[in-house]
């Protein structure tokens, strides 16, 4: 299957497995990569030197294209980005910041630079910025989200009606029928988050992900939106998030309650109750934890059937 985004990537399908915390190392991004898609790390959970060891494993395990995924919020960005251009990563994915800051300087080395935005306002100002592409990310997706609580429905369409550039969509995409009908509103391609976490190749915990495969419809929830909105799992610590809102915490109270590596403790060190447990909504339809190169031949299968049984409209 040949289109904008696999000719941009080199990759054999249009599909992105996304560079989530805690759970997008070396092992996932290779598999994905291997398989035909474009496998990212997840640079948001990494110390300088886990980044560089995890590409250096990831080029041994792969010789097919894969890139890394740096929130540009994160406080050691300088030595990411010189470890990303030593190591001659030549794909990065932005996130959570200005794309003007990076773009140009990645771009200088060879690096081909895609932009992870919520909005048409910062999808312009991302193509204005010089990049190569943008991840249009629904209010659907897990993690860390958008404010303006826009569906990828809504979203895809109007972000491809503005630009000019190569679009991905990214939110509530764990089937082919589900990247069918975001290429249809206008994607090239698309990018998958949850999907991947249910893999054996996935760094996140195994509790973690029976969590995810167990979860069903209205289990998660976008909350935290005074700090950075984030969808989460509906467990313990989630349930006094919304108790403190109830009796009226400030700003301060939540960001006391939240405190330090709650993200690490529950997705990385399995600590369900304690922990944020940050998925997506498409975890209702997700019920078993399968190899990453099964996903992509099975969201493909389902892709192409269809495809082919919209020709009968």
């Amino acid at each position: 299957m040949q289109n904008k985004i696999t000719q941009l990537f080199g990759i054999e399908y249009p599909i992105v497995q996304g560079g989530m915390v805690w759970a997008s190392g070396w092992r996932l991004a290779s598999a994905v990569s291997n398989a035909g898609g474009l496998g990212l790390l997840g640079a948001g959970s990494m110390y300088p030197e886990v980044l560089e060891e995890h590409i250096i494993k990831c080029k041994k395990a792969t010789d097919k294209p894969f890139g890394v995924n740096v929130p540009m919020l994160y406080p050691d960005i300088e030595k990411l980005m010189q470890i990303i251009v030593d190591q001659g990563v030549k794909i990065v994915f932005t996130s959570a910041g200005n794309p003007k800051t990076w773009t140009k300087y990645l771009q200088g080395k060879g690096i081909t630079v895609v932009h992870v935005v919520s909005s048409v306002k910062f999808a312009l100002k991302a193509q204005e910025a010089g990049v190569d592409a943008v991840v249009a990310e629904g209010f659907e997706a897990g993690g860390h989200n958008g404010r303006d609580e826009t569906t990828t429905m809504v979203l895809i369409p109007s972000v491809k009606e503005k630009i000019n550039i190569p679009l991905i969509a990214a939110g509530g995409i764990a089937t082919g029928r589900a990247m069918l009908a975001a290429m249809v509103l206008g994607a090239d391609g698309v990018q998958v988050g949850s999907r991947f976490v249910a893999t054996p190749e996935a760094s996140s915990h195994d509790i973690f992900k029976e969590w995810v495969v167990n979860a069903q419809e209205g289990d998660t929830h976008l909350t935290l939106k005074e700090l950075a909105p984030v969808r989460l799992l509906k467990n313990k610590f989630y349930q006094e998030v919304q108790t403190a809102y109830a009796e009226g915490a400030s700003k301060e109270d939540l960001i006391q309650l939240l405190g330090r590596g709650r993200a690490k403790l529950g997705m990385f060190e399995g600590n369900t109750e304690e922990g944020e447990l940050e998925i997506g909504q498409v975890s209702g339809l997700i019920h078993e934890i399968k190899p990453a190169a099964q996903v992509l031949a099975d969201m493909m299968a389902e892709f192409y059937v269809a495809r082919d049984e919209m020709q009968d409209y």
